[in-house]
């Protein structure tokens, strides 16, 4: 079969194979259409009956039966759960429940299923970050295999690979999909657009930096336009409230992890140059052998764990917490931090997920938004640290996919894999994008109808729309086990973030764990021949004095601060 079989191709084979007739589903699925897709879809109105009638004859053989699928909790997956899901069911006959429940749940039910064989869900959608893992355990169903064999008969005409934007990160180093991405989201820079652009505070800007107030291109001019604004009166743009001039969360909670794994040291400059992740040294500073099996994490067997360039990111990371940040925000997780900068009192944030832009302009964000409801922000690339180079990864992608286990018993895994398709396709993923605004799809990017409303977002649609977006990738294929290793990352960065350790007696701490696993894995060998093999120990000056990650400290870790205006740099992605 040639899954990616254009649109009108395909469609024309799917409404010769059912003789266009109104088949049973088709009043459900007309009503559906009319009610929630109208022409938010990148198909006409028949090409999108045509797509709904081939869900309809290939769900016959499961109608009736019950199938459980799980996911966090974003936007984007409340309207699957609550509303694609339905329509689902209701199109098809297969009584399908999407639960949600914590992402840090989402990895523990996986992680369950993987040690015991009992299928608890039928289908997970899984952040890619787990590649590495599903690669080397071989637990889940490579998609690849699937979709030509078992999966066949229930694989789309229109799925439309080539048409997915993320399917490089769900593809491990043996060529095969492992995973059908659902939603994207980057972490980018935020910051108050109309600040930045207010005449006085340019004025006092230049007058007190000697450069100009802009979209900060590296960490030295955060930090001086964190150090500006925390505390500045902006009364004369009608602001009374106390200001600040970064936003983050410092509580020892799981998300804490996330923060520091999403690429935060390799926008600081720790891991090797590459894309769509480092080589050999990877963001988590995890290093691999010419055979991507991982050799070690801390600097002494060549890693990059609790090197310089990532003491000196964490280090910055908690001197901003404690000087430029809202008090509050060291107890605060993901959850609870995220909503903050909507309030109307942040200047800036490096470290923001664009999957909060569904907040920043809807209800209950006054604060930044225009009276035509257009933003007050805007989004950019977050600025790079001392360390970094040319063509090291500049920040992350969440990317989250669809999963199928192999303890998943064969029909119920297809008719789940009808339901990932489902909200996946081209029929819905248009209105499924403006609800969520976690694009899959290039097709979706470039409909006309976000093209409409691109001034009303901030920046989101011209960054997916520009090459730039390549740069933004998940945790890559260096990670032999990411629920064993994500775990140790929010516990010791948390003893860095309170005090009961320095930067680097945490990141010593941490490598030391990260390589106890994987000394663990290697022993137990179930990872066969790419699984770790470690290193063994040498002086750290050793890897300290070769070219590339891990990288020696630098004499001098404040360089000279460089700004870029914003509207410049969108000229730069056109």
């Amino acid at each position: 079969m040639n899954l990616t079989l254009k649109s009108t191709t395909a469609l024309a084979l799917a409404l010769s194979l059912t003789g266009g007739a109104a088949l049973a589903g088709m009043d459900e699925a007309r009503a559906f259409l009319d009610a929630e897709i109208g022409d938010m879809s990148v198909l006409t109105r028949e090409e999108q009956e045509a797509e709904m009638q081939w869900f309809i004859d290939a769900a016959k053989q499961f109608e009736g039966m019950d199938i459980k699928v799980v996911s966090e909790t974003i936007t984007t997956h409340e309207y699957e759960s609550q509303v694609l899901a339905k329509a689902f069911s209701e199109i098809t006959g297969i009584n399908l429940t999407h639960d949600l429940i914590g992402e840090g749940d989402v990895v523990e039910k996986l992680q369950t299923q993987m040690q015991s064989g009992e299928n608890i869900y039928d289908a997970y959608v899984n952040d890619s970050d787990l590649i590495g893992t599903h690669w080397r355990y071989q637990q889940a169903r490579s998609l690849t295999d699937w979709m030509a064999n078992e999966g066949a008969d229930v694989t789309s005409p229109t799925l439309d690979l080539d048409d997915y934007i993320g399917t490089e990160f769900t593809t491990a180093p043996d060529g095969e999909l492992y995973q059908l991405p659902d939603q994207q989201f980057a972490n980018l820079y935020w910051f108050r657009y109309d600040w930045f652009n207010d005449e006085k505070n340019q004025a006092d800007f230049k007058e007190a930096y000697g450069y100009d107030l802009g979209v900060p291109v590296n960490w030295s001019a955060y930090e001086d336009i964190a150090e500006f604004f925390t505390g500045r009166d902006l009364s004369h743009m009608g602001v009374e409230d106390e200001i600040y001039g970064n936003m983050d969360y410092g509580k020892k909670d799981p998300s804490l992890g996330w923060r520091y794994t999403d690429a935060w040291l390799s926008m600081a400059g720790a891991g090797s140059k590459g894309e769509p992740n480092g080589l050999p040294v990877d963001e988590w500073g995890i290093r691999v052998n010419e055979n991507s099996q991982p050799v070690g994490s801390c600097v002494a067997r060549g890693g990059a764990t609790n090197g310089p360039a990532a003491v000196y990111a964490i280090t910055k990371a908690i001197e901003w917490l404690e000087k430029y940040t809202p008090p509050a925000a060291a107890g605060m997780t993901f959850s609870e931090a995220g909503p903050v900068p909507a309030q109307g009192n942040i200047a800036q944030q490096m470290f923001w997920y664009t999957a909060f832009t569904a907040d920043m302009v809807g209800d209950g964000a006054d604060a930044v938004l225009n009276e035509d409801g257009t933003p007050k922000w805007r989004m950019a690339p977050s600025p790079h640290g001392v360390y970094w180079e040319e063509g090291t990864k500049i920040g992350y992608q969440d990317v989250g996919s669809w999963t199928l286990m192999k303890s998943t018993p064969d029909d119920r895994a297809k008719a789940a894999w009808l339901y990932a398709q489902f909200v996946t396709s081209k029929t819905v993923d248009v209105k499924k994008a403006h609800v969520g605004l976690t694009f899959i799809r290039e097709s979706t990017i470039q409909h006309e109808s976000f093209t409409e409303r691109a001034p009303m977002l901030g920046g989101l649609v011209e960054f997916y729309r520009s090459p730039a977006r390549t740069a933004w990738s998940p945790t890559g294929t260096n990670v032999p086990d990411y629920p064993k290793l994500a775990q140790l990352w929010w516990q010791n960065i948390g003893d860095a973030m309170s005090g009961a350790k320095t930067p680097q007696e945490a990141l010593d701490a941490l490598c030391e764990d990260q390589e106890r696993v994987m000394e663990r894995l290697e022993r137990a060998g179930i990872q066969g021949d790419i699984g770790p093999v470690m290193n063994d120990e040498q002086d750290p000056e050793y890897w300290l004095s070769q070219e590339g990650s891990p990288k020696a400290a630098l004499e001098n870790e404040d360089e000279e601060p460089k700004t870029i205006s914003y509207d410049e740099l969108l000229k730069s992605w056109q």
